[in-house]
């Protein structure tokens, strides 16, 4: 009990914070960092209701809860009202509720009962709210259904605790780098692949009032998003922080920046600010996700720009964001549900939806279903990177992790620790917490 109260707790005092989510559906991703429609005003709740037909006879009815905003409303209005057509034995009424109210909602409602059948969760956020009792375990209907294999790892790992599922990814995104085309070839350098050849690089496109290298490294949650791709590839893992590629990653950055070729602003920057550096000119590369696209191109439509593969120390990595699904505990009909999460999460229709959406399918026979995630040179990369793709933990008390990973990270920019002693810190602030 102890365990649960102070989980809610954490869960209500970081309501608002900054975690990396899908485009265009209120979602804190680009407010500070990306997200084009976050600001969009919101349409009526149960906006399906005036569109689908009133059904006759025994009709399990089943709540959905969600935060996507207008235009992430429409296309869940639309998809909800096909499948209540073709499913007339069950109705599937969707309603927008904030980022903030649904969290403390699921808060309240692990305590009070008082929850839809079905709801949405921003994918850091999915096991903390399973061990707190809102969405049930529900590895038997997707044993049964038996398509979890075409989902990608990191997006299913976000939606999995202890072995368990307790929910199904609807939308993903990751990170990649940014380059601009122009000052490479101006300046002789190939697009690096590599840890060594992206030092290399950084170093010979700092010029001027110009760095090699633009990354967020804001002591928060978009700071602990942008430094997991380095933590990933040097086979870093939250449960060894003070492991050998936890400080390989930490050091390498802090090298980049004591050798002039990130800014030591970083420290201040988040993701929007990075994009503002490139598209300036302020910076030759960036590290940063597909929701800036909109914003390059709207804002710097002259800039000769492509995007790779984050460069690799030990293997290839990006971090994920996007949402999932799941069956809340005291649902009415918990196969019924799963019956509309599995018609949602069939290959043709994740790629519908992402399509509309500007995201992307976290299931690889989704994404080659369209030419915009295999064809566009810009999309492709975003797609071929969401198999490096991991998932910030999994774990209930992920916030306070990523609070020690990103204090460690500020301790080591700012010169007050070595890699080593800020490492060690967040190790032994991580063993506080799994023991409590």
């Amino acid at each position: 009990m102890k365990k649960v109260l102070a989980m809610i707790l954490v869960i209500m005092m970081t309501a608002v914070l900054f975690a990396a989510c899908g485009n265009g559906n209120d979602t804190p991703e680009q407010v500070p960092a990306g997200d084009e429609a976050a600001g969009d005003e919101v349409a009526g709740n149960d906006a399906a209701d005036d569109e689908a037909p009133t059904p006759t006879g025994d009709v399990i009815e089943l709540s959905m809860w969600h935060y996507f905003g207008v235009t992430g409303q429409e296309i869940i209005d639309d998809l909800t009202t096909r499948f209540n057509e073709e499913n007339p034995g069950i109705r599937i009424t969707p309603t927008f509720v904030s980022r903030d109210d649904l969290l403390r909602q699921y808060t309240m409602g692990a305590v009070s009962g008082d929850l839809p059948d079905i709801g949405m969760v921003d994918n850091p956020d999915h096991a903390s709210f399973s061990v707190l009792g809102v969405f049930d375990d529900i590895t038997d209907l997707v044993d049964a259904w038996g398509e979890q294999d075409a989902f990608f790892e990191g997006p299913m790992l976000s939606a999995t605790w202890e072995g368990r599922v307790h929910g199904l990814p609807i939308a993903s995104n990751c990170l990649a780098l940014f380059y601009n085309v122009d000052l490479l070839e101006e300046a002789g350098v190939d697009v690096p692949t590599t840890w060594d050849e992206l030092e290399a690089a950084a170093a010979i496109l700092t010029e001027g009032d110009r760095f090699g290298l633009a990354i967020s490294m804001v002591n928060d949650e978009e700071g602990t998003f942008q430094f997991m791709p380095w933590f990933i590839s040097a086979d870093g893992s939250i449960d060894d922080l003070s492991g050998p590629g936890p400080i390989r990653a930490i050091s390498f950055i802090n090298d980049l920046i004591e050798q002039g070729s990130v800014s030591r602003d970083v420290i201040n920057w988040g993701q929007g600010d990075a994009n503002m550096q490139f598209m300036n000119g302020l910076a030759a590369m960036q590290v940063n996700g597909p929701w800036n696209i909109p914003t390059i191109e709207r804002e710097a439509p002259d800039l000769n720009w492509n995007v790779s593969l984050i460069p690799r120390d030990v293997r290839y990595a990006s971090v994920l964001g996007g949402e999932n699904f799941g069956i809340c505990v005291g649902s009415t009909d918990r196969e019924a549900a799963f019956a509309f999460l599995s018609w949602f999460h069939s290959a043709e229709t994740l790629a519908e939806w992402n399509e509309r959406n500007g995201t992307f399918p976290p299931r690889g026979d989704a994404l080659v279903l369209r030419d915009l995630w295999t064809e566009d040179p810009i999309l492709s990369v975003f797609g071929e990177a969401l198999q490096y793709a991991m998932p910030r933990g999994p774990h209930p008390r992920w916030p306070e992790i990523s609070n020690a990973i990103s204090s460690a990270m500020h301790e080591v920019f700012t010169g007050t620790s070595t890699p080593e002693e800020a490492m060690q810190r967040a190790a032994e602030r991580y063993a506080e917490l799994v023991a409590e």
